[in-house]
C-alpha cells in the first residue's frame, strides 16, 4: 500500500469526508512528488491533485493514484476544489491546522464550500511509521552524510575555523550526492561545545571538544548524526562525561522498540547521565522523529507519554553540556522493530582524538 492508498484508508476510517492537503512535506509524502506549488485532495476513494503550469506536465508524469489538473486565473484552486466537493458531496474537509496560517484558513474557510475540520493528526500518525522503503530513503542519505564527514576530518586544526569547516561538510554533502544539507550545520569548539545548538563562528578550531551535528538531504529524506571528537587529549574528567554519553546513548538504545513510551527510553539513557552527576547539564530530549523533516513525530522524551509505534525512526542523542566549558553529543538514527530497534549510522562512536 503506497502513501496516498493510506491516506485514502484513514479518511474512511476517519471523521471527515475528505482530507486537503496543502503543506509541501505532505505533499511529498502523499504523492512522491516534490513541488513548491500544489493542492492535494483525498477522499476514501479518490484523490485530486492540482498545481500551476510550472509543475502540471512532470505531475502528470510522475503521480500514481491521483488525477492530476492545472490552475490558472480562471480555474483557481477554490473553484476546482469546490467543483469536487459538490460531484463528492463532501460536507467535512479536514486540514493541516499545524501548517495552514490564519490568513489561508480565512481563505479557505471564506471560499470553499465544505466545512473546514483540524485533522493534522491522520497524517502526523501515518508519516510517524516508515516502511521498509522508506528506511531506505533515509539510509542513503545517512551515507552520503557520513561519507562527508570522513573527508572533513583530516581538516581539522587551528587553522580552520568552525564556520570554515561546516561550509567544507556542505560542500561534501553535495559533491557525494545529497541534494542539499538538511539543516544547517552545528560546528562549535571549545567552550563553545557547550551550547548545544551552538551556530559556528569565525572563531578557529580550538582545543578541548567539537561537536558536529550535520545532515544530508537525498530525494526528500533527512539524515541527522552528531559526533564528538577531542583536538588534543581529553582529561580524565573529559573521557569520563564522553563515556558517561556514550553509556547513556548505548541505554536508551537499548530500551528503544515498538511499543516503548518515549519517555521510558528517554528515562534509561536519563538515569545513567544522572547517575554519574551530570544530570542537571542534560537538558533536552533523547531523540525525535526524523523522516522528510528532520523534526517530526514521534518524540522520545520525558514529555512524550505514548508509545512509539512500530516502524518509528528517531534519533538517539543524549548530552552533557556544562556552560563556560565544553558539551559532549552523541547521535544516531535508529528503526524500532517489534524486538528493539535497528541502527542505520554506521559511524564509530570511541572518542577520536585529533
Amino acid at each position: 500500500m503506497n502513501n496516498l492508498e493510506k491516506i485514502k484508508a484513514a479518511v474512511k476510517a476517519g471523521e471527515t469526508d475528505a482530507m486537503l492537503v496543502t503543506s509541501e512535506l505532505n505533499r511529498r509524502y502523499a504523492t512522491g512528488f516534490p513541488s513548491s506549488a500544489g493542492v492535494l485532495l483525498v477522499t476514501a476513494e479518490k484523490a485530486w491533485f492540482f498545481t500551476d503550469s510550472r509543475y502540471v506536465e512532470a505531475a502528470e508524469k510522475s503521480i500514481a493514484g491521483a488525477q492530476v489538473g492545472c490552475v490558472d486565473r480562471e480555474q483557481t484552486y477554490s473553484k476546482r476544489l469546490n467543483a469536487i466537493i459538490e460531484a463528492e458531496n463532501i460536507k467535512t474537509l479536514g486540514f493541516e491546522e499545524e501548517s495552514v496560517t490564519f490568513s489561508e484558513h480565512a481563505e479557505w474557510k471564506e471560499k470553499l464550500t465544505a466545512a473546514l475540520v483540524p485533522a493534522q493528526k491522520l497524517l502526523t500518525d501515518l508519516r510517524a511509521v516508515k516502511s521498509r522503503e522508506d528506511l531506505q530513503g533515509l539510509v542513503n542519505a545517512q551515507r552520503i552524510a557520513e561519507k562527508a564527514f570522513e573527508e572533513i576530518l583530516p581538516l581539522i586544526s587551528g587553522r580552520i575555523t568552525e564556520r570554515e569547516l561546516a561550509a567544507e561538510l556542505v560542500c561534501r554533502i553535495l559533491k557525494n550526492g545529497g541534494d542539499d544539507k538538511s539543516f544547517d550545520p552545528i560546528i562549535v569548539s571549545g567552550k563553545n561545545s557547550s551550547m548545544p545548538h551552538g551556530e559556528p563562528s569565525d572563531t578557529p578550531i580550538g582545543p578541548g571538544f567539537l561537536t558536529i551535528d550535520f545532515g544530508a538531504k537525498k530525494d526528500g529524506w533527512c539524515s541527522d548524526t552528531t559526533r564528538t571528537v577531542c583536538v588534543g587529549k581529553p582529561d580524565e574528567e573529559m573521557a569520563k562525561i564522553y563515556q558517561t554519553v556514550l553509556d547513556a546513548q548505548l541505554a536508551g538504545i537499548e530500551a528503544a522498540k515498538a511499543g516503548v513510551k518515549g519517555c521510558d527510553i528517554d528515562a534509561a539513557a536519563r538515569s545513567v547521565i544522572e547517575k554519574a552527576g551530570y544530570g542537571k547539564y542534560f537538558g533536552h530530549g533523547f531523540g525525535h522523529g526524523l523522516g522528510l523533516a528532520v523534526h517530526e513525530a514521534p518524540t522520545a522524551a520525558a514529555s512524550y507519554d505514548r508509545p512509539l509505534p512500530e516502524g518509528a525512526v528517531i534519533s538517539a542523542e543524549p548530552g552533557i553540556y556544562i556552560p563556560g566549558r565544553y558539551g559532549v553529543r552523541i547521535e544516531d538514527v535508529i528503526y524500532l522493530t517489534r524486538d528493539g530497534c535497528e541502527n542505520i549510522t554506521n559511524l564509530p562512536k570511541t572518542l577520536l582524538i585529533v
